[in-house]
């Protein structure tokens, strides 16, 4: 049942929550519970890889890609040509997963926070002894070898003979835009005597590995060739400590009459504990442990982090309270993925912000051996296999749909949301980043800094769409004052112009979008029970393509936390042998640290949260979370703007005019909304676990 819009009864219930310090979870939770919580599964719009016997072979859908056609095909691979693929297993009792995962999480099931530990996960739903035995001799009965196994997956390589043999179709090539790659003539089967232990398989196409990329940017200071000082405007990099502080006298007019405020000064830790009420509640994350999901890994994470910490007044890690899990010897995939100088920025800015929200809290980095889905879902596995965090926090992503059909199959869906599930039952929480594109269109795609290209249209990120995880949306937050004191927040949007080469005018004007938080109504997953409590009727029926959807499907984001790239935080690391700090935005920001928070608050109640959306949206209707809107449209006004002035940059001045609140087609409005959710959290909210 849907809650209401005009229940007064949340009101009550706040008014009582407020009278006792909005203490006790319980409370909270007991109390909104008399909102009729609905129960109902999450349903996917795609195929089902599911686990329940089948009388015959199992056909995988989508292991046969849309762009190996027939008029492509240039004929059957020799036999003795080595592919590699995986083959994903699919445990015991999914059907049982499922509707645990989500009753150990609804606050008025009788299993509600009734968390299993690993290894009753494991001997209730994980994959047997016996399936991985019957699994492996099915393929190494076929001729093919195995390079690897775990309890999800298996990787195997072989001949093309041997592929025919295990999986009852050969391998093609197919000539796409001039070169040669790969796939299966048709979709792979799966026997009868292995059909229940077989999720799907992947990878038997040569481009059938989807890669993620983080969702973080470094502030630009490239200059525009030519650009000369203009009168007023300062020759060194100048910021304000908060927002409207100092005003570019000197600029150029942009949007809005008179002098526009310089950008302000990137955030460090303390400020956005001040902002977000994290001081002010007294937690700080001691007894939780937050895990770190990126690709790669740098050898002197640590020691930046402590260096960035006693920079900025902070406490260094104690002794043994961060550890990392990183396979350099393993690594793969580092041109197509940018190795791990690609992956440094976000590798440091995900362990500085959660440390620095949540100083005591413990740190565990897993790097990924490449930035594939395969290899990134396995390392997530491996955190939610031993238990080895509380929250689990990914700040990278792709779009589903391409323009050349390399699609998400529902073969990478079922495997990620059964270690989603698995992860819910044993009560660990993970977020993930909603992405730096606005609405990821065509459009957006031509102008924005971190944008993929290949987008086919308008749509929600992968994984942050899946219905099992908190997607981080972004924000951009105006400071009161230097010491961090709360002043605004809008939508994390901009479009960014250049100072002219003769310093008189902003090029172009009006600017297009550069970069935006992610989110919008998924094509792909139906709507989960928690969000028809509180996502209007109209955003859950609206495709992002403008078309109505008779059913009502997922929202994205969740929540919101600072991730503008023009109010960005500050980050340390070693690059090319050297310790220097520079500013960085996107959702990478927001996903850390809204981790961070969740670690606070799960000390603030002594024992985890687990899959915290059900919870997230309970408490958006007690008002514990700020209801973000777009500022500049709440107040009639042109776009919010500032001058970012980095200074002279080789010879040249470089200055930029950005605007704020400008995501695309995605609005931040009152009440939920596609760009910030139900909002960013507060001391209240932190306050209502203890």
């Amino acid at each position: 049942m849907r809650v209401p819009t005009d229940i007064h009864v949340g009101v009550v219930i706040t008014d009582k929550l407020n009278s006792r310090g909005l203490r006790g979870r319980r409370i909270a939770v007991a109390a909104a519970a008399s909102l009729a919580l609905a129960s109902g599964s999450v349903a996917l719009a795609v195929p089902s890889q599911a686990s329940a016997p089948t009388a015959g072979p199992k056909t995988i859908s989508g292991s046969h890609p849309a762009w190996a056609t027939a008029a492509k095909d240039a004929g059957t691979a020799s036999a003795s040509t080595e592919f590699t693929g995986t083959v994903y297993l699919a445990g015991q009792n999914s059907a049982e997963l499922s509707a645990y995962a989500q009753a150990v999480s609804d606050p008025h099931s009788a299993q509600y926070d009734k968390f299993l530990t690993a290894a009753q996960a494991k001997a209730r739903f994980g994959t047997t002894t016996a399936q991985v035995a019957a699994v492996r001799g099915w393929l190494t009965g076929a001729g093919l070898t195995v390079v690897s196994s775990s309890e999800h997956a298996i990787t195997i390589k072989g001949t093309n003979a041997a592929v025919s043999k295990a999986f009852g179709t050969s391998i093609h090539q197919y000539k796409v835009a001039g070169t040669l790659r790969h796939a299966p003539a048709r979709n792979v089967s799966v026997p009868a005597s292995v059909s229940a232990s077989v999720l799907g398989v992947t990878g038997l196409s040569s481009a059938g590995s989807n890669h993620a990329k983080p969702d973080s940017v470094k502030v630009s200071t490239a200059a525009v060739k030519g650009a000369k000082p203009s009168d007023g405007l300062p020759t060194t990099a100048t910021c304000s400590d908060y927002w409207g502080q100092k005003l570019a006298t000197g600029a150029p007019a942009g949007y809005v009459n008179g002098a526009v405020p310089f950008d302000q000064c990137s955030f460090q830790p303390s400020q956005l504990r001040k902002a977000y009420g994290i001081t002010s509640s007294g937690l700080t994350g001691k007894g939780a442990t937050v895990a770190i999901i990126d690709a790669y890994g740098s050898s002197t994470m640590e020691s930046d982090a402590n260096t960035y910490a006693a920079n900025h007044g902070d406490k260094p890690f104690k002794a043994g309270q961060y550890t990392e899990d990183v396979t350099p010897a393993q690594w793969e995939d580092q041109d197509e993925c940018g190795g791990p100088e690609g992956w440094l920025g976000e590798e440091s800015l995900d362990v500085e912000m959660v440390h620095g929200l949540a100083p005591d809290a413990d740190v565990h980095y897993v790097g990924a051996n490449s930035c594939t889905d395969d290899d990134l879902l396995a390392a997530i596995s491996s955190v939610v296999d031993k238990h080895s965090a509380d929250v689990i926090t990914n700040s990278w992503g792709e779009i589903m749909h391409t323009s050349d059909n390399e699609d998400i199959t529902a073969t990478e869906i079922a495997a990620y949301t059964q270690v989603f599930e698995q992860a819910a039952a044993e009560g660990i929480t993970i977020n993930f980043s909603a992405g730096d594109c606005g609405d990821s269109s065509p459009l957006a795609a031509a102008t924005g800094a971190n944008c993929q290209t290949d987008t086919s249209r308008a749509q929600a990120n992968w994984p942050d769409s899946s219905p099992w995880v908190t997607s981080v949306g972004g924000t951009a937050l105006g400071l009161a004052s230097k010491s961090g004191s709360y002043g605004f927040e809008t939508d994390m949007g901009n479009a960014r112009s250049a100072l002219s080469t003769d310093g008189k005018s902003w090029t172009p004007l009006p600017a297009p979008f550069y970069f935006g938080g992610g989110g919008g109504t998924s094509e792909d997953f139906k709507q989960p029970w928690y969000q028809s409590w509180g996502v209007p009727s109209a955003t859950s029926h609206t495709l992002m393509t403008g078309a109505h959807s008779a059913s009502a499907m997922r929202v994205t984001p969740d929540v919101a936390m600072n991730g503008d790239l023009y109010t960005s935080v500050l980050v340390g690391m070693t690059d090319g042998g050297a310790y220097s700090e520079g500013g960085y935005g996107g959702t990478s920001v927001a996903s850390p640290e809204f981790a961070a928070v969740q670690a606070d608050a799960i000390q603030g109640q002594h024992h985890a949260i687990g899959f915290a959306n059900p919870e997230i949206y309970v408490r958006s209707t007690l008002g514990l979370f700020k209801d973000v809107v777009d500022q500049a449209a709440a107040h009639h006004q042109a776009p919010l703007s500032n001058v970012a002035d980095f200074g002279e940059v080789n010879g040249a001045l470089a200055v930029r005019l950005v605007s704020f609140g400008t995501d695309t087609s995605l609005n931040a409005v009152k009440g939920y909304d596609d760009a910030t959710g139900v909002g960013s959290p507060t001391l209240n909210y932190l306050r209502s676990f203890k």
